[in-house]
């Protein structure tokens, strides 16, 4: 093993507006503590595609992760890396003799031969690994929960999971924290995703401590999530231009701030020892959306599918409105994708499905309608009418949309390596691997 005490940590903010971070900091002086001294930090800020509909998470940690653009790389849908033989970064800081444990990269596969600890992100479907059973159990009660969050139905199997996985890992000094958002929750659901986050934290936290790895890396979403459903009730944010509906959240609720509470404290645990070598990056960040759109994800995929005739092999639900249909042969799935691609309202004419990608024996598929669907919204297929209302699960109203700039904060070991002002976010790939190449001082 080359050099055991050489290590480094990455923590994936997903999407966080820091020009945002920057403005509750200014106001609320005696809070924010760790965000204060992010930003206070070296950074530098980073760049991704300039093509809208490439400026996705799953897209962009992927070049993060490879060292490669989009253009280079190909990998456009989340979980679609399962199926590139693209090295990654976690391999090759493996390669070079160094240990490497994840938790939660979006969009990565599980390539490495020997992981410490590898829980994959809950829509890729790869392996979960480590040294113990930790990291298969997580993973199957994180995946389920998070993908049937918007039925708000999670299995007694996922509980006990849960459950078990929280008193193992769950800080005695947090334990105020979760359970104020456990038992708030019901009516702020922002406040899940805040405690899957802090939960996240303290796995990575007990597997980091243990294990002791070169390299390890932790995601966090709940921020992206918030932002994007709830960014309009942000007090930094003009009520009179953008403003959610009161059915949807109380107008004196700002999630943005309760947020950043939760990161602040996350980050706590990587800031405290500043002679620990740090990457905190974003990979691209959200700004205030312009228009009105609802998100609905079907109810029950497969049920669906049977209803209006189409036959299939498997169904793997993705991100919020996506699913991914596979077939027994290239027939099949055209001939789903044909009729998938007719369905419209029957009051509007408008389609369902605008986003259909037919990748020969599977289709990915959007359910891009994002108009509100009320009580009865109907569509015809062959002849039979459907009330689409009974057939999908509101997620959200849509606050936030991509911005191709993010931030890049480091801790002093990274200074040699960043001379640029602007970087593109794959060059990340290659700042970790001139890390760990430089092997002739001890982190």
């Amino acid at each position: 093993m080359k050099n055991p005490k050489k290590s480094l940590v990455l923590v994936e903010l997903n999407e966080i507006n820091f020009n945002f971070v920057e403005k509750y900091c200014k106001k609320y002086k005696k809070n924010f503590f760790s965000l204060r001294k992010l930003l206070a930090s070296s950074f530098v800020k980073t760049k991704s595609e300039e093509e809208y509909q490439n400026l996705e998470p799953w897209i962009q940690w992927v070049s993060a992760h490879t060292g490669k653009k989009f253009n280079d790389h190909k990998v456009f849908r989340l979980g679609d890396i399962v199926n590139k033989k693209t090295t990654q970064i976690f391999e090759k800081v493996e390669d070079m003799g160094f240990s490497v444990g994840c938790v939660s990269p979006m969009n990565t596969k599980n390539s490495l031969r020997n992981s410490l600890y590898f829980i994959p992100d809950p829509w890729t479907k790869t392996i979960a690994s480590g040294k113990n059973i930790w990291p298969k159990l997580f993973y199957k009660a994180f995946s389920q929960t998070v993908n049937d969050n918007s039925k708000s139905k999670i299995t007694f199997l996922s509980i006990f999971i849960l459950a078990i996985t929280f008193l193992r890992f769950a800080r005695f000094k947090h334990i105020n924290k979760y359970f104020k958002l456990a038992l708030t929750s019901y009516k702020r659901p922002w406040r899940k995703a805040l405690f899957l986050d802090l939960l996240i934290n303290d796995i990575h936290f007990g597997f980091y401590n243990k294990f002791k790895p070169n390299f390890s890396t932790v995601f966090f979403n709940a921020g992206a999530h918030i932002q994007h459903h709830y960014f309009f009730n942000s007090e930094f944010l003009d009520k009179t231009k953008k403003v959610n509906p009161s059915w949807y959240i109380n107008p004196k609720e700002d999630p943005i701030f309760e947020m950043l509470e939760i990161y602040d404290l996350i980050l706590s645990d990587h800031l405290v020892n500043e002679e620990k070598a740090v990457l905190i990056g974003t990979g691209l960040s959200q700004i205030p959306h312009q228009e009105v759109n609802f998100y609905y994800r079907l109810k029950d995929h497969g049920y669906f599918l049977n209803l209006i005739g189409i036959s299939f092999e498997s169904i793997i639900p993705r991100m919020t409105r996506d699913f991914l249909i596979n077939f027994k042969n290239r027939e099949s799935a055209k001939s789903a994708e044909k009729k998938l691609s007719i369905i419209k309202l029957e009051s509007s004419g408008e389609k369902i499905f605008n986003s259909i990608d037919n990748r020969g024996n599977s289709l990915f598929v959007t359910f891009t309608y994002s108009k509100e669907i009320k009580n009865p919204t109907s569509f015809s297929i062959e002849g039979k009418s459907f009330n689409l209302f009974d057939l999908v699960n509101f997620v959200a109203i849509k606050n936030g949309e991509h911005s191709q700039e993010g931030l890049l904060f480091y801790s002093q070991h990274f200074k040699e390596f960043i001379s640029k002002k602007i970087i593109h976010v794959g060059e990340i790939f290659n700042i970790i691997h001139q890390f760990f190449k430089k092997d002739d001082e001890l982190y």
